[in-house]
């Protein structure tokens, strides 16, 4: 049990009593107890020294039914049924009696708002656990005060406050009540042992919806007087249109207008979130889909080059080149890697590299906007909420408070959904076009517009001495406007000599954040190398981890490293046990990797046969620590998203360009990953250690293709070191 101090005034604190059925609203302005100690006023209001960020929001009807707001956005991780799922935990309600809704946008009421980074659960763990309490403890108060009795009295279950003397009462009967009680200065959270919701199989709030087809995606939107818009943009980067002729377009039936904007105009400042390669965009609007996606076709654009176009070849040769320069600064330098190469009995290097990929979300780019003259209501699929609102205010040069954005259930993100472009240009297409409007991208339009995963470089060198342990470790990492490198994370700690040094490469392709960032392609580098070189050693890969993190346990190198090795080191013997590594299973070959981000661990092993020179994965074992788990059958699917995906994506994905312009437009071109050539059998198992929860939605991605590649080495004799692996012609891989 733990016990929270609220130490919350009337301002911060929201309570009101429901106008029909006096049923009670909890809420949290999460604006108000942000504050640092340090603070001592805020809107004229003096503040206390302590504050707990709290952000929840609640409602309960007099009937006892709950309504429990989802404040993050909805992108397939799982959140609006996780997250009312730890207020609920709290609050002891019935699951059966609880409603979930979507919040909108509220920066004064919710912290974070944002899908991204696999934070969600993480950073709201302990502010939603206290709104469900709190709610709770003022229910329990209510009843104290009905029946005349001591609080400490009053336990609570399913919706239900017992006295000891054995009579019981409803939430929804003291619900009113409850309204008119001032907030408790502390309240007591559960221990971990008395979950009764958390960590029990919850199905998703949405599924039924889902199946059954109802309008919950952007794409559903419909609205009164609503036109359809559709954008043309230029057919490679570093172009622009000069002029549109749009005579034959404009006679087609349904099409109200045509014409160029630009949705980021000189002078708009703009922030992290306003990738775009292609600001100044041809329009479309009409009455319907099709009749705009017809009229699109009959356009004749003039375009013009504002900057170099260039091939893949040509950026693989610019990677290249910074690969084999030497870094100004080190990003990280432990001990003399140089004289420990030198003494060094035997020296593995190698390099790795990966295209840009493009994310491909099931649900194409869309948004609803309808612009007034003083006012923006947007209503669709995006990550980042709060970033959008802040776009299309400077854009639109209207106050922040007139911009509202609703947030529907997404069809997919992956991180494309963090930068609102095709939020913005919804706006200003409305506010030219002077009526409520839902812009729409083809899958040609979401593919061939950028925002990609940027392509990588990494070069590996490792130094052993004559009693093979590992004395030296060099690692150069390049990529387009980043290094895939991070430099504090495993194996730094481990290695008594150790550099890394990190270059980026310009460009006009726009690049953005992908499904575990840097990680994505880093750990398939990286755990690739470490067993070649626990080969190169004579050890068993898992043995080659487990020295290298008993070494960053007990005498780490260095003050910087950003990983806890006993964690990763559990994950790695419970796949090991799990997995019954010690032999192969029935002549299938095995690859083994483990890798941490997103503050979680995961380590994973492949099981796979070669037929007709192809693999064919038959298992993938599963570990991951990630703390609590909220909802079990929400993290599983978590991980197998994963899995799937990322073996995917490392077999068969890339994006390719000549002279600017990508060679990839749709999946006739663009291959992802088919049901056949998904594992046959995934079985996740999860650290049971009390931690409070970390990341999920990513981190079960970034070591499965290493795991592939050493599979696939352990059955053929060949390193894969380029991705996608499916160019380098596994149907004639003969083992060496």
């Amino acid at each position: 049990m733990e016990i929270i101090k609220t130490h919350y005034n009337r301002r911060s604190f929201i309570k009101v009593s429901a106008t029909a059925g006096g049923g009670l609203v909890v809420g949290f302005n999460w604006l108000m107890s942000s504050c640092s100690p340090g603070d001592e006023k805020l809107g004229g209001l003096a503040l206390p020294d302590n504050w707990f960020d709290i952000n929840a929001y609640l409602k309960i009807g007099n009937n006892g039914v709950v309504t429990i707001y989802s404040q993050n956005p909805e992108i397939g991780q799982n959140v609006k049924t996780a997250m009312p799922m730890i207020v609920a935990e709290e609050l002891d309600v019935d699951w059966g009696k609880v409603i979930v809704e979507q919040a909108p946008l509220n920066s004064e009421k919710f912290n974070r708002q944002v899908a991204g980074g696999s934070q969600s659960i993480r950073q709201e763990w302990k502010a939603l656990r206290t709104a469900g309490a709190t709610a709770r403890r003022m229910l329990m108060e209510a009843a104290a005060q009905q029946w005349n009795v001591p609080v400490t009295e009053l336990t609570t279950e399913n919706s239900t406050i017992k006295h000891s003397s054995g009579k019981s009462i409803g939430y929804g009967e003291v619900a009113s009540l409850a309204a008119t009680l001032e907030m408790p200065e502390e309240i007591e959270l559960k221990d971990p042992k008395d979950f009764k919701l958390i960590g029990r199989p919850t199905k998703n709030v949405d599924g039924k919806k889902v199946i059954k087809g109802e309008p919950i995606f952007g794409l559903d939107i419909k609205r009164d007087g609503m036109l359809i818009a559709m954008v043309v943009h230029a057919p490679a980067f570093g172009m622009r249109p000069k002029s549109v002729a749009d005579s034959e377009a404009r006679t087609m039936p349904g099409i109200k207008d045509v014409f160029i904007i630009n949705s980021f105009p000189e002078g708009v400042e703009r922030q992290w979130a306003d990738v775009s390669a292609f600001p100044e965009l041809v329009v479309v609007v009409g009455t319907s889909t099709w009749e705009v996606m017809k009229a699109k076709k009959a356009l004749k654009v003039e375009w013009e080059t504002t900057s170099k176009p260039m091939n893949t070849d040509e950026y693989d040769q610019a990677l290249s080149a910074l690969l084999d320069k030497k870094a100004e600064t080190p990003a990280r330098k432990d001990g003399n890697p140089d004289e420990a190469f030198k003494k060094a009995a035997k020296v593995v290097e190698r390099t790795y590299s990966a295209p840009f990929l493009a994310h491909n979300t099931m649900e194409p780019m869309n948004f609803f906007a309808h612009v007034t003259a003083d006012r923006a209501e947007l209503v669709g699929p995006i990550q980042t909420p709060a970033a959008l609102r802040t776009s299309v205010s400077r854009v639109l040069n209207l106050p922040e408070e007139n911009v509202t954005v609703d947030m529907t259930r997404q069809g997919g993100g992956f991180g494309r959904r963090l930068y609102g472009n095709f939020g913005v240009e919804a706006a200003v297409i409305s506010k030219r076009v002077n009526a409520p409007v839902k812009l729409v991208y083809t899958r040609e339009d979401d593919m061939t517009q950028g925002t990609y995963r940027p392509a990588y470089k990494v070069k590996y060198s490792a130094a052993l001495d004559k009693d093979n342990n590992l004395i030296g470790l060099k690692i150069r990492g390049v990529g387009i406007l980043e290094s895939p490198v991070f430099a504090n994370r495993f194996p730094a700690g481990a290695v008594d000599n150790y550099l890394v040094e990190n270059h980026s490469l310009e460009s006009n392709i726009t690049i953005g954040a992908w499904r575990a960032p840097r990680s994505n392609f880093i750990a398939v580098a990286e755990q690739s190398f470490l067993d070649e070189v626990a080969e190169a050693a004579g050890k068993d890969p898992i043995d080659f981890r487990l020295e290298l993190l008993e070494r960053a346990t007990t005498k780490p190198v260095g003050e910087r490293n950003d990983y806890d090795p006993a964690r990763y080191a559990g994950v790695l013997k419970l796949i090991r046990e799990k997995s019954g590594w010690n032999g192969q299973k029935n002549g299938l070959s095995r690859g083994v990797s483990a890798y941490f981000c997103h503050n979680s661990y995961v380590a994973q092993v492949v099981d796979l046969e070669m037929k007709d020179g192809k693999p064919l994965i038959q298992k993938v074992w599963c570990a991951a620590d990630c703390g609590i788990v909220v909802n079990p059958e929400g993290a599983i699917n978590q991980i197998e998203g994963c899995v799937v995906d990322g073996i995917g994506h490392a077999m068969y994905s890339a994006m390719t360009f000549k002279e600017g312009v990508p060679d990839q437009s749709n999946f006739h071109n663009y291959k992802l990953i088919r049901n056949s050539e998904a594992p046959r059998e995934i079985e996740c198992f999860f650290v049971e250690n009390g931690i409070d929860p970390t990341g999920l939605g990513e981190p079960g991605l970034p070591p499965i293709g290493a795991a592939l590649a050493n599979a696939i080495y352990s059955a053929t004799g060949k390193r894969l070191t380029t991705q996608p692996f499916a160019q380098t012609d596994l149907v004639n891989i003969e083992r060496m």
